[in-house]
C-alpha cells in the first residue's frame, strides 16, 4: 500500500469511525487495514487514532493529519479527473428518497454509467438527514427547507406542491371549495424530524395559511403516505410529480387547486471535503441536468 492509499484508508477510518467499515468500503480485509494504519503511525512517529471497544476517533495529531490528507487527496482526484470522462472512477454513495430514486434517477442511470465506465454507485433510500461523513455517504438529495449545517447545498429545482385525495374519500366527506370548507375533513399526518405533525398549507390572498386537521393515521415515510391517500384516509400534500400518474388515471383528485401549498425546493448536499471530488462533481452536474427541467416544469 503506497502513501496515497494509506491516506485514503486513514481518512476513511476517521470518517467511518471504524476499521471494519472503512476496510469494507475500500474492499480490504480488516487485518490489512489495521496493519496499514499501524505502519503509517510508525512512519510518522505519532499516534493518529484512539481506539476503544465502540469506535475509533482521531487524536489531535490525527485530526491535523486528516485535514491535510483530505486536501491532498482532493487535489489528486481533481488532477486525475481532468483528463477525460474515463478517469472518473470509484464508488459513489448517495442517499435519496426511494420514490425519487425509482422515478427519476434509475431510468437515467444507465446513461450516467455509460458516460463514466469507471464509476460505481450505491443508492441508499431515506427521508432523514444522514450524517454524511460518519456514514460514508458522499451526497444526499433532500426536499424542503434544510436546517443550517456545514454541508454545501446546491439547489436542483423547485417542485410544485398540490393537495390530493381519493374519489372515495371525497364522496364521503365532500369536495371543499375553499380552505374554510375543511371542517369535518381528515388529513394523513406526516411526522417531521422534530416528531411534530406537519400542517397543511394553503395560499389565500397571497398569504400562506396553515391548517391542522384530525389524523387517524400518522406516518414518517412518503411511500406509506402515498398508499394511505389512495386508500382514502384523508387529504395529503406532496409534489405534483409524485402523483402525476394517479391524477391521470383518476385514482386521485387535486383538491383546492386555487389555494396551492408553497412549492418545495429540492437540493443536493455534500460535505466540504467532497467538493473537489470528480465523482461528486459529475454526479451533481448530472442531477442538475436530469432533474432541474422536470422539477421546475412540474
Amino acid at each position: 500500500m503506497d502513501r496515497f492509499d494509506s491516506m485514503r484508508l486513514f481518512t476513511r477510518v476517521v470518517e467511518r469511525r471504524s476499521f471494519t467499515a472503512a476496510a469494507a468500503d475500500l474492499g480490504l480485509p480488516r487485518s490489512s487495514a489495521t496493519a496499514a494504519i499501524k505502519r503509517l503511525e510508525e512512519r510518522l512517529g505519532v499516534q493518529l487514532l484512539r481506539r476503544t471497544t465502540r469506535h475509533v476517533t482521531p487524536t489531535l495529531d490525527g485530526e491535523a493529519y486528516y485535514q491535510r490528507c483530505i486536501g491532498i487527496l482532493a487535489d489528486i482526484e481533481d488532477a486525475e479527473g481532468g483528463f477525460g470522462a474515463h478517469e472518473v472512477r470509484g464508488r459513489l454513495s448517495v442517499d435519496v428518497n426511494g420514490h425519487m430514486a425509482r422515478t427519476f434517477l434509475l431510468p437515467e442511470l444507465p446513461a450516467l454509467l455509460a458516460r463514466y465506465p469507471g464509476l460505481t454507485v450505491h443508492i441508499g433510500e431515506g427521508d432523514r438527514l444522514v450524517d454524511l461523513v460518519r456514514e460514508g455517504v458522499d451526497c444526499v438529495i433532500r426536499a424542503g427547507t434544510l436546517p443550517d449545517s456545514d454541508m454545501i447545498v446546491r439547489r436542483l429545482g423547485i417542485a410544485r406542491e398540490i393537495t390530493v385525495a381519493s374519489p372515495a374519500y371525497l364522496e364521503r366527506h365532500g369536495v371543499p371549495r375553499t380552505p374554510d370548507d375543511l371542517a369535518g375533513h381528515m388529513m394523513i399526518g406526516f411526522v417531521s424530524r422534530t416528531r411534530q405533525v406537519m400542517p397543511l398549507e394553503f395560499t389565500v390572498d397571497g398569504k400562506v395559511r396553515e391548517v391542522v386537521l384530525p389524523s387517524r393515521v400518522t406516518v414518517s415515510n412518503s411511500d406509506t403516505s402515498a398508499a394511505l391517500v389512495r386508500l382514502g384516509f384523508g387529504l395529503f400534500q406532496a409534489p405534483r410529480l409524485r402523483y402525476a400518474d394517479d391524477l391521470e388515471a383518476g385514482r386521485l383528485i387535486e383538491v383546492l387547486p386555487d389555494h396551492p401549498p408553497t412549492a418545495t425546493p429540492i437540493s443536493v448536499l455534500y460535505p466540504r471535503s467532497r467538493q473537489l471530488s470528480p465523482r461528486v462533481r459529475v454526479f451533481v452536474d448530472w442531477l442538475v441536468e436530469i432533474l432541474g427541467p422536470k422539477l421546475d416544469a412540474g
